[in-house]
């Protein structure tokens, strides 16, 4: 049997998701999902609600409701290993020590009955076997790293004493608590204002950089995107329509849901403009039509688009799915 050597693993990418089908007993939510994440990458996951961001990133934590939701094919490669081959003990030795993840809601993510200290320790103590003072240092370490007091009153608070933006630093510091490879953010700033939803985004982009971490941004926040990622893939109708470096997917979007997206924004459009908006709403499971699922919302859809699934156009590293191509 042959072992890949150290080099031959740095190599690999950290996170490779191959041909990613989700399913329930009555439809597909997820089809042929296929990306990857290299170590220390920044990787933004975008698309409007329904489009099936957000499942794609709970079935690599393993956090899907498994006998609602399974996966009928694929892989998802976490440092070379199958995560949906593994059960809950395996699983729960790399949840929050090799790979976290931030949630959108941090109030109802977080245990109303714990306070933040006892929460932050957890992890310490699962992980990394910390007790006692040692354990007690770290967590003020780490609150004090994401930017809140670290004296003994903060350890001892309880989410509905904090604020939203500071509960969102409290998940950061759990996130952390292990120095994680990858770290996964569901919609981090959704709940919070403009300023915070700032300070949070740069302390993601701070952490990462310390730790070395590769990053999955998920948001419908093209702003968000475009600021903070390497890459971006976009989805829509649990398929991936567009994928490809930030500044080529912005500057020269190939498929038309992405050109219709990138419309919406307000800096692409003249001042005191009406804005535009994409008719209608994204199809759901077991409603999908065949051929691009955009075809019904699409003012450039020609006939071939609702009844033929839509070939690769590939430019280098830029990838869309598009009979009639934007650019």
């Amino acid at each position: 049997m042959q072992h890949s050597s150290n080099a031959d693993v740095q190599d690999q990418p950290l996170l490779a998701i191959e041909d990613l089908h989700l399913s329930t007993r009555s439809a597909v939510l997820v089809e042929g999902i296929s990306l990857t994440v290299n170590r220390g990458e920044m990787v933004g996951l975008l698309g409007e609600s329904g489009c099936g961001k957000t499942i794609t990133a709970l079935s690599v934590l393993g956090l899907l409701p498994k006998h609602a939701v399974k996966v009928s094919r694929g892989r998802i490669l976490f440092e070379q290993t199958n995560m949906a081959d593994l059960d809950e003990t395996e699983l729960n030795r790399i949840r929050g020590n090799r790979m976290a993840m931030i949630f959108q809601e941090p109030m109802t993510s977080l245990n109303p009955i714990m306070t933040i200290g006892a929460q932050i320790g957890e992890a310490l103590e699962i992980h990394r076997k910390m007790a006692g003072r040692e354990r007690k240092a770290e967590v003020k370490r780490l609150l004090g790293l994401v930017g809140l007091p670290s004296e003994d009153a903060q350890l001892q608070r309880y989410p509905f004493q904090l604020s939203g933006g500071q509960r969102q630093r409290v998940m950061i510091a759990i996130a952390l608590a292990c120095e994680p490879a990858l770290l996964i953010a569901d919609e981090p700033t959704t709940a919070l204002d403009v300023t915070i939803q700032a300070q949070i985004l740069d302390l993601i982009a701070e952490m990462r950089k310390r730790f070395g971490m590769a990053c999955v941004m998920v948001t419908h926040d093209l702003g968000v995107i475009a600021e903070t990622c390497d890459r971006a893939v976009v989805m829509y109708a649990g398929r991936i329509a567009e994928e490809g470096p930030v500044d080529d997917l912005f500057g020269n979007p190939i498929h038309r849901y992405t050109e219709a997206l990138i419309g919406t924004i307000p800096a692409a459009n003249p001042p005191g403009s009406r804005l535009p908006a994409i008719p209608g709403a994204v199809p759901p499971p077991g409603e999908r039509p065949k051929g691009c699922a955009f075809a019904g919302r699409c003012n450039f859809a020609i006939d071939v688009c609702a009844t033929e699934t839509p070939p690769e156009v590939r430019r280098g590293a830029h990838a869309g799915y598009c009979w009639n191509p934007a650019s």
